[in-house]
């Protein structure tokens, strides 16, 4: 996955056509060549292309969730006109859900789940009622990269074993929050941000992010459509609802959000074979890929290929049979098509620059219909006649 920064540069200056694409935040069309790596002969038109803010590195932890949740709050300020090179604290973030994950693991007496990961919910809650702070107030002890392994082996093996006990002592969670501010830092109560002093709370209001303003929606027959359920998946550890629309509604809010000037924090699949962050691909070939050659295994990231097209039905199935995973969170900035006229979803991603799209990534439409577990959008994005089935 990773190169030199003068290959790096080599390729740029062979394909500098490409790069316009990649770097353009331009809403006007342009064709230009995929520089997912040399020799692609995707030909991409950009439809729509929304800002967002440099693309950051979750290092060795899996805090995708609150990565992709604070891009998409980024992209939401500079919407609006406001935060202009604001980054926000994901660690702020982290640090608040960790006690209340681990409260409710307790609780449970361990049947429920604990860890890493989170989703979308976890963000709206820390807006709601904590706020945010900029990454200059909380860094959460980043030092060259973040690494909570040890951190996390530690956290785990304290709410294990009172997840275990017949009885549980009170001081429990001072010595679980002395863990936390040991390895990434207690959060800050009020902190300095050009020249105004903030607390959390204070700084979520002045940017004018309120938590009201956002929805999670998914797509599961195994609910009734235009209702709220719990979305059953791990990382849901306190079982928040998410909205149920059919899946061409689905695919519709998404693509009709971008194209009017919103993005999407967005949960899903990484897992399958067709994903590529170093090719800076997502598809779904209409076969199962032990129906391809090698070499045809080879084209499938180089060209364009027919895709699977999805159903309800096998959306459902994918999820009923744990195919589909809601194993990772990320950043929808855009969409473009290819020379057939196959629409693509543009992805930030978390993982870094060191991909050949710097970060990005291009999902097809199949993808996101397959593999999205939910999304994360603005109620003002969604259609009126949509919006009004879901009661909203």
């Amino acid at each position: 996955m990773l190169s030199s920064f003068n290959n790096k540069l080599n390729r740029m200056k062979k394909l500098m056509v490409g790069a316009a694409l990649l770097f353009s935040m331009a809403a006007v069309a342009q064709d230009a060549t995929l520089t997912n790596k040399e020799g692609s002969k995707y030909q991409f038109t950009v439809l729509k292309s929304q800002d967002a803010f440099d693309v950051q590195n979750q290092g060795r932890t899996g805090t995708c969730w609150s990565f992709s949740g604070l891009s998409f709050f980024e992209s939401e300020l500079l919407r609006n006109g406001k935060g202009k090179n604001l980054n926000l604290s994901e660690m702020f973030v982290v640090r608040k859900m960790y006690p209340l994950k681990a409260t409710n693991y307790v609780r449970m007496h361990g049947k429920a789940n604990f860890g890493e990961g989170g989703g979308f919910p976890d963000d709206l809650l820390c807006l709601k009622n904590y706020g945010l702070v900029p990454q200059e107030a909380y860094d959460g002890n980043r030092g060259d990269s973040y690494n909570h392994a040890e951190m996390v082996g530690l956290l785990e093996g304290m709410v294990k074993s009172l997840g275990d006990a017949k009885a549980v002592n009170p001081n429990w969670q001072k010595a679980f929050d002395g863990v936390l501010d040991a390895y990434i830092g207690a959060t800050p109560e009020k902190f300095e941000y050009n020249g105004k002093t903030y607390t959390p709370q204070s700084f979520a209001k002045e940017l004018g992010l309120n938590a009201d303003d956002y929805v999670i929606i998914s797509s599961f027959s195994h609910h009734p459509f235009y209702e709220q359920f719990v979305l059953e998946v791990p990382d849901n550890w306190n079982w928040e609802k998410v909205y149920n629309v059919p899946l061409k509604e689905f695919t519709s809010i998404a693509e009709q959000a971008v194209l009017n000037g919103y993005t999407l924090a967005w949960a899903a699949d990484v897992s399958e074979r067709g994903f590529s962050f170093k090719d800076g691909l997502a598809i779904v070939p209409e076969k199962d890929w032990a129906d391809y050659t090698e070499a045809e295994r080879r084209d499938l990231f180089t060209s364009p290929v027919k895709e699977k097209v999805i159903t309800q039905e096998n959306r459902q199935l994918a999820f009923d049979n744990f195919e589909t995973q809601d194993d990772h969170g990320m950043h929808i900035t855009g969409i473009v098509k290819d020379q057939q006229g196959n629409k693509f979803f543009r992805v930030k991603n978390s993982w870094g620059t060191a991909n050949e799209c710097d970060g990005y990534f291009f999902a097809s439409m199949p993808y996101f219909a397959y593999k999205t577990t939910c999304f994360m959008v603005n109620k003002k994005a969604i259609p009126k006649d949509i919006a009004k089935k879901m009661g909203l």
